[in-house]
């Protein structure tokens, strides 16, 4: 199955859990297109000085691939810089907010998946 470019479908979100400012999300696939339980996957933009509020995955595990940019996540109370190339899993009640602290849009992989 492929999806273009052009034909994701797009959403934005303003103040998403609470944040700063506008995530634009492009939905690669449906959760109803995967076999398994998945929630969500989509590519997010954050522009600078845009963030995600912070907010838990109690029953769901949480992939964030960096794509393009820089910024920092709060994971379990810690502010950490992340960048390009960079992987972060959250899950089994952990919870994790995210900034884009940079000057260049943040774009983050995002997929979601259900225990």
């Amino acid at each position: 199955m492929i999806t273009r470019a052009h034909a994701m479908p797009v959403e934005n979100r303003t103040n998403m859990r609470g944040g700063n400012g506008t995530v634009k999300l492009e939905h690669w696939f449906k959760p109803e297109a995967f076999g398994a339980k998945v929630r969500l996957c989509t590519r997010m933009t954050l522009e600078p000085g845009a963030s995600i509020g912070a907010h838990a995955h109690e029953t769901e595990d949480e992939i964030y691939l960096v794509l393009a940019g820089a910024g920092r996540i709060l994971e379990n109370g810690e502010w950490t810089p992340i960048q390009a190339g960079d992987a972060i899993l959250t899950g089994k009640g952990g919870s994790h907010s995210v900034e884009n602290t940079g000057s260049e849009p943040l774009v983050i992989a995002a997929i979601i998946v259900l225990y």
